[in-house]
Order: C-alpha cells, then structure tokens, then sequence
C-alpha cells in the first residue's frame, strides 16, 4: 500500500501508521488545484486556494497534491509538469503555521512525514517539471519547487524567495535541508538558511535558487522552451566533499553571534553539512528528527507567535474610519532620519518632495539616498532599474512652495520643540485643510505641537526608527482629537510602506522610548557603581540583546539620550531620576560613536581597544535586573493603556530595540518568568 505514494518503499517504510490513516483516506475533493494538460502534452497545475489571499500546505493541501501527482502519473498524455500560482502575489507561502501552532508534536511530525513524502513523489516523476514562480515563494513554498527540474521566476517586486524557518526556531524539513546544499553548495546554503535571507528574484538567481528571471507575462513561453531542453544534470559541488569542515567553521561562526540562544541555527547547520551527500532518505531523516526536537522548545513557540503578531499587525486594517490613498508625501528636514524616509517612501511607489531650509543639507540628503540606493543595488536587493525609479521619485527644493496637492506631510527636523512649532505654523499656511501633518519625534509632545495649527485633529507622530531603511517599526502616535480618518490614513501608510505600525499614546517617551530608558540609565548607574563597561554588555548580549545597553548608548549620541531621559525624568520624577553622568560626558564632548568618544573609543566609527569581557558571576545578577526594568516599565505602559494591548508592546521592543524574539517580548517574559506579577 506504501507504493501509492511512494515508488521506492525505503522513504517511508518507518512512516507512523497515523500518516497511512491521512494518506489513504477519502481522496480529497479538487480544491486548491486545478490541473489543465494542452495540447502539447503540458501539465498547468495551477495552486489556488479558494476565499483565502495565500497558498499554504497542510494536510489538506499536501493530500490534493499528492492525489494530483498520483493521477499525472499514470496519465499517458503527459510529457511535462509546469507548477504555477492562481495568487497575485504569492506563489506558495509556506506551512500553514496556525496549523501547526494549535498541533501536538505527534501530529507535526506525521505532516513533516507527510510533506516529505509528497515532495519526493514530485522530484522522482520521470517527466520535466518546472516551477514557474510569481510573487512569494517561501518555506516549504520553495522546498516543493526543489523537488522540480527548473525553477524560474518572474522579476515582480513581490517575488521573493527564501527558507526562513530558522527564524521560527525551527527548519527546512519538507527537503529544503537536504535539497538545497546539493543545488547551489554547503557554504551559500547554510547562509541562507541560517540567516533565513529572502531575496528578490535577481538576487535569488545570483544565488543559484532561481535558473530564469523574465516578466510575468513572458513565464509561460520560458516554461515551453525549456521543456524542448534536455533536463539538467544534478550538480557536482566541490565544496560538499569538505562539508564538515564547512560545519564547524559556521557554527563556530554562528555561536559567537547568537552565543547558543537559538537552537536551530546549530541544528541547522549540523543537518545541513551531513544531508548535502549521500542518500536522499538519509538527509530526510535527519531534518524530521530535527524539527521532532526543535518544535518542542517553548522558545520555538514564542518565535512563532510573534511572527503571527508581526503579521497580523501589518496586514491588520484600521477599527474605525477611511484611509485616504497616498501617492504623494512631503518631507521637511534632509538629516539622516529625513533623507531615510523619503528614501524608504520613494522605493515603495510615493512620489516625494523632500524640503531644508539649506541647499547643501539637501545635497547631502540626496547623495546619501544616492549611497542607500547603491548599496541596495550592488547586494541585489532591488535591480538598476527599481533604483533609478526611487531617485525619480524624489524631487527637492529649498523655497516656500504651496503644498495642497500633498494629502501627507512629514516632519523631520531636529529634536527641538521651538523649531518644530515654527515649521507647523509655517506649513498650516501652505497645506490644504485635509493635509495630515506628521512629526517624527522620538519624545516631544505631540499635543504641544498641535496647538500651533488650526486642525490639531490633523496632526499625528510617525515616529520612525533609525536606520530607517531596516527598522520594521513606525509609532503612530495619537491624541484624543485625532481623526479616525488621519488615524486609519496613517495605519494604511504604514503597511504600505513595509513597516509595522504600533498605535500608541501620546506620552513622555511614547512606547519603546519609555521602556528603553530606565533600562539604559540603570546601566549607566551600574557603571558608576562600579561594575566596567564591558561586564554590562556582555551581560546583556548572554541574554539576547543584539547590542549591549552601554554601546547602544554610544550609536544613539548621548547628547540624544540625555534630552530623552530628562523628559522622562521631568514627566515621572518618581520613577526616573535625574542623573548628570550623561550631561558631564556630553560638556566633555564624549558623545558616543559620532564624536570618537562615549563609553567606548571609536576611529573611523570602530571600535578600539575592545575585548569582550569573559563571563562574570555577576552577568546573571546584571541581567535579571535590567530585565526587571524592562518588563516592569513594559507592565506599567499596558496598565496606562499606552498601547493597545501587550502584544502591541512586546512587538514593538522586538522590532524597535531587538528585545531578544525568542523570549517573546518583555511581557511574554514576565508572565512566563513571574519576575513581575502579571
């Protein structure tokens, strides 16, 4: 009976008699493919779940499949298979992860069992299969496509191609681990599986994921020609015989980085360099007993549940009134944050007006654009043209023009509340009476700021994060005037833009500012209590953070730090007490990193004389209580109703400070910790 799903009886023959319960029931109704043979023999199975926005596998799918790779088999008429997407935008979108999320492990392991086994039916059909990709295709969307003879893929913006399930604490187990390394080599392989990169469709083919990169509309004549083609020959590479070498050198690699926090990096690794020769079957073997062990790991749950917060908040429409579409939008400041934000809007489709006072802070701004723009190119995130079409986008000019055809306007001077009023009143003479205004403040009032315009209820915060073209995060602050139509306007925005909006309060700090800098002022007292610099740290990266409070101090400027802790101290003089150590070091002209001089001593902004403190006995003691401040600051911001809710916070100080994801955020960790009452 294994045969039915399975020509060679060795893949399956320790299959749980649970998957032969799912396998050999009723044969699934056709509905998430449609299959179509023309006239020359071609098979379009064309995926396309009915009432749903994505592809996904499950159970369900994954049976409909294999009854559809079934059926091909034994149909005389067909020479060739070409796997397509009825999605716009999606090509396949991976596992259905809600599944999955509500399964017992028992259960996960029969549908890893199950996807294997569909995936090795299709790479051992005798016809020429090709995988015609149009928009994204990841997880265990691209391990079907590896199963396939070609993969080909459209040059669309929403193609996207990757294995990122080590970023969910888990791994590529439907053949990705094992498929992979034989096709592009050990090394890029566990690159891209480690760091679970996804790339665009040039840069995919660079990588060897992809053969093809064409138009759309040119996939189906791409797909013809190259079933007239002799099939390709599985690829000898040379660096597969040293893939134990390969091994230790990444995990050695990957160790320093994530200091053995997360799990499946080394797993990935491990099964990776011993899948990449030999049996098919083995490597099989080896990433279902992988994810048996990983999918168990608490860690692994919390990873997975915020990825469904991430998305759920950047898809998530607004509760109440009617976004306006924006194409146009207005920036005033070209520093480092405003050039970032008309350079992020500009590479999303909005036409922008970039405003300063100065002609050559303009030139500035432009040329670093220009520098983003570049270095995007050259690592094949976005092709030559997508690049010339964001610098088309962005006009500049340094005069007082009318801005009423602009429905959106943001703000992006310096830190100061005087400038920032003089810049609103300026503007509420040259904008129509439905123009938003927008300010990016990381902590000035917000309703202050309102006061100088005559429609406040036209004002809100986009607090944007810097480096504005890789922090996900964007804080829509709100007040109590705030029109529901600007609120959903802004919430839309920023989807459309790529980032994930967190609607907050408008209060001292905001959200991830008000959590962050009890946590950073507590390091700083610490080092004056005595405890070195480097001790702090380290303390801190052993328990996640991607960077150390002290040196976060230092990229920040502690000129910054200071004004945003005196806020806070002047706002809740109870909770944050003024502290000079920052101001003495700012009148000495220690900045941090932009000055040569903070904490650390920087040159050509690197770091000098540095060596990473050794574990201490007091690292533990260090961590729980700047953790402590943390989640207790986190706490205090849900019971104020600063945020919507405690998964708003704990999504925001993962993607705004990198509060360690596989600990879920600070409240996930309080409540599982109980190092705050809940």
């Amino acid at each position: 009976m294994k045969t039915a799903l399975s020509d060679r009886p060795d893949v399956l023959h320790d299959a749980p008699h649970a998957l032969w319960d799912i396998i050999h029931g009723h044969h699934p109704a056709p509905r998430h493919f449609r299959v179509d043979v023309d006239h020359d023999g071609i098979a379009w199975l064309v995926f396309d779940s009915p009432k749903a926005s994505a592809n996904v596998w499950n159970e369900e799918t994954l049976r409909e499949f294999n009854h559809h790779l079934e059926t091909l088999r034994h149909d005389t008429r067909v020479r060739a298979l070409v796997l397509r997407s009825g999605k716009d935008r999606i090509f396949v979108a991976g596992a259905d992860l809600k599944a999955i999320r509500r399964m017992p492990p028992a259960r996960v392991n029969d549908l890893i069992w199950l996807g294997q086994a569909v995936f090795d039916r299709l790479a051992r059909l005798k016809i020429p299969k090709i995988a015609a990709i149009h928009g994204a295709c990841l997880g265990g969307g691209f391990e079907v496509t590896l199963a396939c003879d070609w993969r080909i893929a459209s040059d669309h913006e929403s193609t996207k191609i990757g294995l990122p399930e080590t970023q969910l604490g888990i791994l590529p187990a439907w053949g990705g681990s094992t498929r992979l390394p034989r096709l592009i080599g050990v090394g890029t392989a566990l690159d891209l599986i480690t760091s679970g990169k996804v790339l665009g469709a040039s840069a995919a083919k660079h990588a060897g994921l992809v053969s093809h990169v064409v138009a759309p509309e040119n996939l189906e004549k791409l797909a013809r020609s190259l079933i007239r083609e002799k099939r390709p020959a599985p690829r000898f590479n040379l660096e597969n015989l040293v893939s134990s070498l390969i091994g230790r050198l990444a995990k050695k690699k990957a160790m320093a980085k994530t200091r053995g926090l997360y799990p499946a990096i080394p797993k990935a690794i491990d099964v990776v360099t011993h899948a990449a020769h030999g049996d098919i079957d083995n490597g099989l073997k080896l990433e279902r007993d992988a994810v048996a062990e990983l999918i168990q790991s608490r860690d692994t749950a919390r990873l997975i549940d915020l990825f469904f917060k991430r998305e759920d908040a950047s898809k998530r429409p607004p509760a109440s009134g009617t976004p306006i579409p924006i194409h146009d939008a207005v920036v005033i400041g070209a520093g480092v944050m405003g050039s970032g934000i008309a350079h992020t809007l500009a590479s999303r489709g909005i036409r922008v007006l970039m405003t300063d006072v100065a002609s050559d802070s303009l030139a500035r701004g432009l040329e670093r654009i220009r520098g983003l723009v570049s270095d995007a190119t050259r690592r094949r995130l976005v092709t030559k043209v997508q690049g010339r079409d964001t610098l088309d986008r962005i006009a500049t000019t340094t005069e007082k023009v009318p801005l009423t055809r602009h429905h959106l306007l943001i703000e992006a001077a310096t830190e100061s509340m005087e400038l920032k009023k003089k810049i609103f009143a300026d503007l509420a003479a040259r904008v129509s009476s439905d123009t938003i205004l927008a300010t990016n403040t990381s902590a000035l009032s917000v309703a202050e700021l309102a006061q100088t315009v005559p429609h406040p209820e036209r004002v809100i915060g986009l607090h944007f994060f810097n480096p504005v073209h890789r922090m996900p995060l964007v804080e829509i602050i709100t007040l109590p005037e705030t029109s529901p139509d600007v609120l959903a306007t802004a919430i839309t925005f920023v989807q459309k833009i790529g980032k994930t909006p967190i609607v907050v309060k408008d209060s001292p700090g905001f959200l991830v500012n008000r959590i962050l800098v009890p946590y950073l002022m507590e390091a700083v007292r610490l080092h004056t209590s005595g405890i070195p610099v480097k001790d702090i740290d380290e303390a801190m990266l052993e328990f996640g953070m991607p960077m150390g409070p002290m040196r976060l101090l230092d990229e920040i400027g502690l000129d910054v730090a200071s004004h945003v802790a005196k806020t806070l101290a002047e706002a809740f003089p109870d909770r944050f007490p003024k502290s000079d150590v920052l101001d003495k070091m700012v009148a000495e002209g220690h900045l941090g990193k932009k000055s040569g001089r903070g904490f650390y001593r920087y040159e050509n902004g690197r770091e000098i004389a540095f060596t990473a403190a050794p574990p201490m006995p007091q690292h533990e003691s260090i961590q729980t209580r700047l953790a402590l401040l943390i989640s207790q600051e986190a706490m205090k911001c849900l019971k104020e109703g600063i945020a919507g809710s405690a998964d708003d916070i704990d999504l925001a100080m993962v993607l705004g400070t990198g509060y360690p994801p596989f600990r879920g955020g600070p409240i996930t960790f309080a409540r599982d910790t109980s190092i705050v009452d809940y």
